[in-house]
């Protein structure tokens, strides 16, 4: 998932018989599956908690596209480098998006960024890890995509109205993604050298585990859940997600001809999903602290990124208000 650990401010769930009157209509709404928009009611919590996820899912593309962008130039043909700019372009476009639906809900869109800037905000722990080589740019996408589709597709039923149509355009797009970047694992496999395979395999033992992670703590363990999963801004579990990214992908790991780094990936017949080995959750806070492999130079890539780009957004600002100019005179 892209948003990880949002706080929610709530202990525990309230009861219906716990809640003010105005409390009690908006929870029977969103029990109604009603959709909650900009013009109407609601708590504080839910606002500030939907801020919080928001804004962190946008820094997620944001940052997202850092990587990535490492690689335009180095992708090995044409076609590549055209996908590679088209997925950046997209990710940027999602940004934008959840951005905007974030900015119906009062907050302030350069206020959110330099909290990111400032290490005061967060966006998901995937993003930390480098990307070595080509099979690195197929591993992120399928993995990193496929477990984003997994959550994502759910959100679209999420409450707030401005998040759920985001989410709609965003999945359209998200698929394309995915598939790009299993088609570059499976070439290698199919096409590669023996080198070109181990490069893969090496690629999926160090992403599988970050991957898994992105869908956040158990849920036992993630005291906000329960109250997200109540305003439905949260579908499904942490849990949950995790198990159905799971049963999706081993059958496509399976047909690469490659493996997880997992001696206990296993089918279970009873369940009907697959078992699978414990998570390194030290790793995962660690990362989330700022101590991964790549926090402080993704962070920094970013402002600079902002600094020396703030030429091309005053220029833009100075057109449109030439072209109102021109349009008013006229």
């Amino acid at each position: 998932m892209y948003a990880q650990l949002v706080e929610t401010g709530a202990k525990r769930v309230k009861s219906l018989d716990e809640m003010s009157p105005e409390e009690r209509a908006f929870q029977e709404k969103i029990d109604a599956e009603v959709k909650i928009e900009p013009k109407n009611w609601m708590p504080e919590g839910y606002r500030k908690t939907l801020v919080r996820q928001i804004s962190q899912h946008a820094h997620s593309e944001v940052v997202g596209m850092l990587p990535e962008g490492n690689w335009v130039t180095r992708a090995p043909t044409l076609k590549r480098k055209l996908q590679l700019m088209a997925k950046i372009q997209d990710e940027a476009g999602h940004g934008l998006y959840l951005y905007s639906a974030m900015e119906t809900l009062g907050a302030d869109r350069d206020e959110e960024i330099e909290k990111l800037h400032q290490g005061k905000a967060k966006y998901s722990s995937i993003f930390n890890y480098p990307t070595l080589n080509w099979a690195d740019m197929g591993a992120v996408g399928w993995l990193v995509d496929g477990a984003a589709i997994v959550n994502q597709v759910v959100l679209q039923r999420t409450s707030y109205g401005p998040y759920s149509r985001a989410m709609i355009r965003i999945c359209k797009e998200e698929s394309f993604h995915q598939r790009q970047g299993y088609q570059i694992l499976l070439d290698m496999m199919r096409e590669g050298t023996e080198e070109q395979k181990q490069m893969v395999q090496d690629a999926i033992n160090r992403l599988w585990w970050p991957a898994l992670m992105m869908f956040g703590p158990h849920d036992d363990e993630s005291p906000n859940s329960q109250q997200s999963m109540a305003w439905k801004i949260k579908r499904k579990s942490n849990d949950e997600l995790r198990q159905m990214f799971i049963d999706q992908t081993v059958p496509q790991l399976e047909y690469l001809g490659c493996t997880a780094p997992d001696p206990d990936l296993k089918w279970n017949e009873e369940t009907g999903h697959y078992d699978f080995g414990e998570i390194n959750w030290q790793e995962f806070y660690d990362v989330l602290k700022g101590n991964g492999p790549c926090n402080r130079e993704r962070i920094n890539t970013r402002k600079k990124a902002i600094d020396e780009g703030a030429w091309v957004r005053e220029a833009a600002v100075a057109y449109a208000k030439k072209q109102k100019q021109r349009a008013e005179a006229a």
